[in-house]
This record gives structure tokens, sequence and C-alpha cells, in this order.
């Protein structure tokens, strides 16, 4: 009777182990999974952080390849703008943006005026909205321009008036504050056209927007 009952117990001692030791590997696993799961997600989180610093490298050399392009193709005065506004310190970025002028049949002065047509208006309050609509603290310098006939005196204070009140205009009219603008005049010393003709001294009576940050 005691060695049945002995027999017994071991029987019962080696489900137990058994039925323990099932228990353990089940809970390891599971642990094992979890710490895996885990670690699998901060390695995809730090394989994301990895590839945004690439596209942030990729999209910087691609600005910097842009910005490069854009001012090995600028104008002699936007290049000049460009510099007297990083003196100035009036740039977060030091970058130019782009640059219009004011010259066609449409919006060029005439002969010594300095006068805003409607037309020019109309065209000064399309670069206002699209100033606006870039959302950023840009710096405009505004330059004035003239043709060749009169003193060089007369056409340099020519040229300031020009740039004056485009600048009044665009303050005035569309909100843009005056510390964000600078003006300056090349008078005749700047010209795009022949000053021989007619057609080409009406070309030279101009303001230039240059746009920078």
């Amino acid at each position: 009777m005691k060695r049945t009952v002995l027999g017994m117990l071991v029987a019962v001692v080696v489900v137990t182990l058994g039925v323990s030791g099932c228990a353990t590997k089940t809970y390891v696993d599971e642990k094992v999974s979890q710490a895996t799961t885990a670690q699998n997600a901060k390695i995809g989180e730090v394989q994301k952080q990895v590839e945004a610093a690439q596209q942030d490298i990729a999209n910087l050399k691609k600005s910097d390849a842009e910005q490069n392009e854009k001012l090995a193709k600028l104008s002699e005065t936007a290049r000049e703008a460009l510099d007297r506004a990083t003196e100035a310190g009036k740039l977060a970025k030091g970058k130019f943006l782009w640059e219009v002028t004011l010259t066609d049949n449409a919006v060029k002065f005439g002969f010594n005026k300095s006068d805003l047509s409607p037309q020019a208006k109309a065209a000064l309050n399309a670069f206002a909205q699209q100033v606006k609509a870039m959302n950023k603290n840009v710096f405009i310098e505004i330059q004035g321009h003239t043709d060749n006939i009169g003193s060089e005196r007369i056409n340099l204070r020519l040229g300031q008036e020009r740039a004056d009140n485009v600048m009044r205009y665009l303050n005035m009219e569309q909100g843009i504050p005056l510390n964000r603008m600078s003006t300056v005049s090349y008078g005749e010393y700047k010209p795009i056209a022949d000053n021989r003709t007619a057609a080409g001294r009406a070309e030279n009576r101009r303001v230039t927007l240059v746009v920078l940050e």
C-alpha cells in the first residue's frame, strides 16, 4: 500500500514539473517575442530618422546647387544688390530669389518722368501679391534706371525718384514694410538696350526689383 501511494506521489510530481516546464518555456518565449518586437520597432524608428536626415542633406545639397545656378545667372545689378543687403545684415539666408524689371511698353517710364502709370501700378500689385504668397521674410532692393539723355547728375536723381516712387507705392498701397525695402539709383550707367535708338532708350527707362532672403 505504501509503495502504491509513493508511486502515485512520484507520478504527480513528474507531471507537475512537466507542466511547470511548459509554462516557463511559454513565458520565456513570450518575453523574447515582446523584446524582439520592441527592438524591431526601435530599429525601424531609427531607420526612419536616418532616412529623414539623409533626405534633409539631399535637399540642402539640391538647394545649394539651385542657389549656385541662380548666382551664376545673376545680372550684375542683382549681384550687387545681394552684396549690399548681405553687408547691411538685411538677409536671413543670404539668398537671391528672383528679380523683375518694369520695362516693357505697358509699364515703362516716360521721358524725364517718374510717375507710376496705371499699368505700372497693376504690375506692382501683382508683384506684391507674389511676395506675400511666399510668406517669407524677404528683402527687396528697388533699382532706378534712366536713358542717357541729360546730365549724369540729373539722371541719377531721376533714377532715384523712380525707385522711391515704387517703394512708396509698395508700402502705402500693398503694406510691404519700409524696413524690408531699399532703393538705389544707377542713373544712366547700366543700360540694357542701345541708347542711340528711341526704342532702346525707352527700355532703359526702367525699375528693377530684386527679391532676396
